[in-house]
Formats: structure tokens, sequence, C-alpha cells
């Protein structure tokens, strides 16, 4: 057949049309090679291992969270997981209303804070409720007096001992309210960049439908995510050989050399004094000749001498260790 022929339906008949199989697995191949953007914000990611960890607490705490908002307002209420979302201070910020309730808390033993918030129409029907009233769906978005604050206060550190329950096995939290704040403008719980894992859940009082947000520092949260996701010794063998190389590593600390400065106090000069120094001139300096010696390693003072000499070397004689002192 002449190649040149071409059938009137536009198919050559020479070339065989691609298999649906070959044109999926191109597709696919096409669609894999799509760039992606790498945020610089975001160095560290959070696994989905990570947010099947967290997934697991949250459900929790959004069960038991139901139950005690059903029990406190006395009417049916119902506490949904969301999302789990990693965003910056700055983006949480900014997808919060201009003026809501937050709660402000430690997050021992993790470093850095965390933060409840509930939108203030939530916040005034959950008062209400609890202080008798019907929980009308028009609520006035106030700031909410001492007697309401006490209420709510309540009910928040409730929830958060929830939340105490609810993460116990990822890390023993020991959750306490350091403050609150009505703008999110001026609650300053971390730097702007600074990576927060933000958990919403959906809150429901009767019929009204409202967005609860849970704020927690990734840094802090980061190394007690990886210690639950890592697997669990599969024998006493195994177990006791993870014990024995942890004594090891700690005992091999006390070897490890370090740099230690025996210091004098510090003078205060003027700059027209320091630029005016020249060959000769003599410094009177702010340590008196009675006073011990700062012995520091990092800047950290642990420990006070005075100033001696062994043979041909000075040294330094431990006088006093300021833990002692203290």
């Amino acid at each position: 057949m002449d190649p040149s022929y071409a059938d009137p339906s536009g198919v050559n008949p020479t070339v065989a049309p691609p298999a649906p199989e070959q044109g999926l697995r191109a597709r696919r191949r096409a669609a894999t090679k799509q760039p992606v953007a790498y945020d610089f914000r975001r160095p560290i990611q959070l696994s989905r291992e990570h947010s099947r960890i967290l997934q697991l607490g949250f459900d929790s705490f959004a069960r038991q969270a139901t139950t005690l908002f059903t029990s406190s307002l006395r009417r049916v209420c119902e506490v949904g997981l969301s999302s789990i979302d990693q965003r910056t201070y700055a983006e949480y910020i900014d997808s919060l209303d201009p003026m809501t309730y937050m709660t402000l808390f430690s997050v021992d033993p993790m470093p850095g804070v965390g933060m409840v918030e509930l939108p203030l129409a939530a916040t005034m029907s959950c008062v209400d409720h609890m202080l008798g009233g019907p929980g009308s769906a028009t609520q006035p978005l106030r700031h909410l007096s001492d007697i309401e604050g006490a209420v709510m206060s309540g009910l928040v550190e409730r929830l958060l001992g929830e939340m105490r329950y609810a993460m116990a096995q990822i890390v023993a939290l020991e959750p306490r309210v350091t403050g609150k704040e009505y703008s999110p403008q001026f609650a300053q719980m971390a730097a702007a960049s600074e990576v927060m894992v933000v958990t919403e859940f959906a809150l429901r009082i009767g019929d009204q439908a409202h967005r609860m947000t849970l704020c927690l520092p990734f840094t802090g949260l980061l190394p007690h995510l990886a210690q639950a996701a890592a697997p669990a010794p599969a024998s006493d063998r195994e177990r006791a050989q993870r014990v024995r190389a942890a004594e090891l590593l700690r005992a091999s600390f006390d070897t490890v050399p370090v740099d230690v400065h025996a210091r004098l106090r510090p003078t205060e000069l003027g700059p027209d004094v320091l630029s005016a120094l020249t060959v000769g001139d003599v410094v009177r300096l702010a340590h008196p000749s009675s006073a011990p010696i700062d012995v520091t390693v990092d800047g950290t003072v642990f420990a006070h001498a005075t100033i001696g000499a062994r043979g041909p070397r000075l040294a330094a004689l431990i006088v006093g260790i300021p833990q002692e002192e203290s």
C-alpha cells in the first residue's frame, strides 16, 4: 500500500493508534515531570506519618471536646477535626477575624507558646448558655466582662485538660494559661516567620456552626513527633541494646573537651578613652583585687576562682560554685 495514501477518515492505516495503557503511562510521566515550587520559609514539612499521628491525637481531642461542650452548655454540641496545616505565624494571624477570643498557654516541656482561638460569636454563645441564657444566634461582639471572662476561663482550662489527655501519646504536655487577647495583631506568641502547626475544628453549638483553631509551635513539636513515629523495639535484646547505647552516649559526654575561660569582671570605657589609648597607658579595671574571677564555659558562669600559680604556669583555685552559694 502506498504510504502516502490517507484514509478519508483522516487516519493513516499504516500507523497504529496508541494503546490506552500507553497513553495513560505517558500522561503519568508527563504529570510527574511538572516542577514543584520550593518554599524556603518551610524547609521542613510535616510528613504523612507525622500528620497521621497528629490526626489520631486531635480526633481524640475532638471527641473529648464534644462531651465537654455538651455537658457545660447543656446543649447538643459537636466538635470535628477539619484540617491540620503547617503555616507561618503571620499566615495564621491573617486567617483570623480582626476581633476574636484567644487564650495563650504554655506548652511545657516544649519551648514556645500555644494558642486556642474561638470566634467571639461562639464565645458569647458559650457564655450565654453557661449563664442560663438561650444562646441566640445574634451575640454582641465585644470584650468579655469580668464575670463572663471567669466563666469562659473555666471552660478553656477544662478544654486544655482534654488536650493534655489527647496528646499524651505524643508529648506529656502541661498547658497553663498565660494570657488572653482579643486582637490577633497584639498576640505576640511567636515571630512572624516561625512555623506553626495549625489545627482547625468545626464547632457546632445547636444549629450554629463555628470554627475553632489550635496553634502549636512546630519546632517544639517535631522532635516528639519523630520519637512517636520511631518503631518500638521488637525484642528484649534490642531494648537492652538501646539502653546500653544510651548509657554509653551519656557517659561519653563526661570526656568531651570544652573551652574553659577565667574571666575578670567587665570594665566600661567611653569611646573617647578608647580612641586616646597609646602604648604605655594604664587602664584601671573594675575588678577588685580581692574579688574572685569567674570560670565560664560558653558564657555561662559555673564557678569562681582566685588567681594563683602551679609551677611555671598560671592556675585558678576554685573557691565557690554558684549553686552552692545560692
